[in-house]
């Protein structure tokens, strides 16, 4: 099993300026196959949309698996997938069910593939560098009032800063939508990629998360992971 890292407050200083960046992936793109699709360009399997790719097509240079403070829950309806998306609720309230850690997949790319990622996530053609000081500084930035527009810093590993991004609301506030078969999927092949956890555990973190509690039950999603693509329901 590899060890999980957690990400450290940024050392006393000017803030980080970085041209290379951790991309803690916590839905679907910690599967590095659904990944090299926003990377390379491509269609990965199970989905509705062909991704464009980044500027840079290099693969990370390392990933490894991260827990992140906050609460993942699924909700809104996603074109790709048919079924609710995975967000990151940051700062949850206290006593929410339930309580984080969120198991993520940290990858290390580009500054420029990073936002090129955060492009494609709002369905806009990538190209645009964004402007990461004001989260490097304050360890969160609004840019928009999109889905996958509010960046968040949880803070560094070995020096270089860890980056992700979530929708701009809090998970009390939104109504939680199922996700679909083909997209827990890729969540739990990523998940197993990451060899910090095994099938049963993730199993039950994702058949807790608000979205998919009640609906996606740990045997039900271990059961996902022996089916083919096309047998599996949404």
């Amino acid at each position: 099993m590899n060890t999980v890292h957690r990400p450290v407050p940024p050392p006393p200083g000017p803030p980080y300026r970085p041209d290379r960046v951790w991309y803690a992936a916590y839905g679907s793109n910690t599967d590095p196959a659904r990944l090299r699709a926003y990377l390379a360009g491509g269609r990965p399997a199970g989905a509705a949309r062909t991704h464009p790719g980044c500027r840079e097509h290099t693969p990370p240079e390392r990933s490894v698996p991260v827990e992140l403070p906050g609460t993942l829950y699924f909700a809104t309806e996603s074109p790709v997938w048919t079924g609710g998306r995975a967000f990151l609720d940051p700062a949850p309230a206290p006593g929410a069910h339930p309580a984080g850690p969120v198991w993520a997949c940290a990858h290390l790319i580009t500054a420029r593939q990073f936002s090129d990622i955060a492009a494609q996530e709002m369905y806009r053609p990538p190209g645009t560098d964004l402007d990461l000081t004001a989260v490097l500084r304050d360890g969160r930035d609004t840019l928009g009032p999109g889905r996958y527009e509010t960046l968040v810093c949880p803070g560094g590993l070995d020096g270089i800063p860890v980056l992700t991004f979530t929708a701009p609301w809090r998970h009390a506030g939104v109504p939680v939508t199922a996700p679909s078969a083909a997209y827990l999927r890729h969540l739990a092949a990523g998940l197993l990629t990451a060899r910090a956890w095994d099938l049963p555990a993730i199993a039950r973190y994702l058949s807790r998360a608000p979205g998919a509690a009640g609906t996606w039950t740990p045997d039900r999603i271990e059961q996902l992971m022996t089916e083919t693509e096309g047998t599996a329901g949404s």
